[in-house]
């Protein structure tokens, strides 16, 4: 997760059917059928906006998302702990280790506070974690996970080693256990999410930069003492349904710049990478915790400027 204004593509095949997503809390929504398959792209997306940039400027050139191999750019994401059980807290291990030498990744450089950002989550979307892990000594990073459903999960590594570029690598984890039963999804425009809603408004648009705006409310009134976390008001993970890719976006400007207010809105500005389905979570800090809402969104062809924002909502879940 990069400091600044790193806005981009959005990436992840995880399932076609999606439902509820789970965080440090969480609000849900249905997503619709993927209308395409996206091509295979490999590489860390980088956000082309920079600070204060207009959406509405000009065409930027989607950069390749990442999180589709757990060996890229000289390194490899290695879990030693490929299996976990469902319906505990378990622990999670895994390393960073440079190729060509076969050593443990032991210097990064720090990004929004972090040395790594790990996130997690389900095939099917219905489970969403971002957790930051304790590195020891000899690079091994580990970090306990209580994940609810008895499924395959994808696991994202984010992370700049020390003197070298931004990579997102992706590895598969499987949880054992009882299955659990389908959730009811609701189709809507909130996410709500302990008392809280979040609304998602604005267009998403393959191969074009447009903004994207999620207001918070809680109680029905807007949300306007929004605290920092890592950084930023907001932070935003995008995940596209087809081929598990990944991308962290970031808000449009930061706590102390002088001109961005801590809510009730966070802006995005986003390119997609093709058309289809993509699902959205967004982390943001309120009362001293840290909650996730979830979202659905369809980019529309660049053509015809109508990319369609389709989020939707389900039942609660507190942190």
């Amino acid at each position: 997760m990069h400091t600044g204004l790193r806005i981009t593509v959005f990436a992840a095949a995880l399932a076609a059917t999606f439902g509820t997503a789970y965080g440090l809390g969480t609000g849900l929504g249905e997503v619709a059928a993927e209308s395409d398959r996206a091509p295979r792209a490999h590489e860390r997306g980088h956000d082309p906006a920079q600070q204060g940039h207009d959406p509405a400027q000009g065409a930027h050139e989607s950069a390749p998302p990442g999180g589709l191999h757990a060996s890229e750019g000289g390194y490899t994401l290695a879990l030693r702990t490929p299996t976990i059980e469902a319906g505990r807290s378990d622990g999670l291990r895994f390393a960073i280790v440079e190729n060509a030498t076969g050593r443990t990744v032991t210097a990064y450089e720090r990004e929004h506070s972090k040395e790594l950002h790990l996130i997690i989550a389900s095939r099917d979307l219905t489970v969403f974690r971002h957790l930051h892990p304790a590195r020891a000594a000899d690079g091994t990073w580990s970090a306990p996970v209580d994940l609810p459903e008895a499924t395959g999960y994808r696991v994202f590594a984010d992370f700049t080693p020390r003197g070298g570029d931004g990579l997102t690598l992706g590895a598969d984890l499987t949880a054992t256990g009882r299955e659990r039963p389908a959730r009811t999804r609701t189709p809507g425009r909130t996410a709500r999410v302990d008392g809280y809603e979040v609304t998602l408004h604005g267009a998403l648009t393959a191969g074009r930069p447009s903004e994207l705006r999620l207001e918070v409310a809680k109680d029905g009134r807007p949300v306007r003492d929004l605290q920092p976390y890592l950084e930023a008001y907001g932070h935003l993970v995008a995940l596209r349904s087809q081929d598990l890719a990944y991308l962290h976006v970031h808000p449009n400007g930061e706590p102390g710049d002088g001109r961005t207010r801590p809510g009730p809105e966070i802006s995005f500005t986003a390119t997609a990478p093709s058309t289809g389905t993509y699902r959205l979570f967004l982390d943001f800090r309120h009362a001293g915790v840290v909650r996730t809402a979830a979202f659905t969104v369809t980019a529309g062809p660049e053509a015809s400027g109508s990319g369609t924002a389709r989020p939707g909502t389900t039942a609660d879940h507190g942190h």
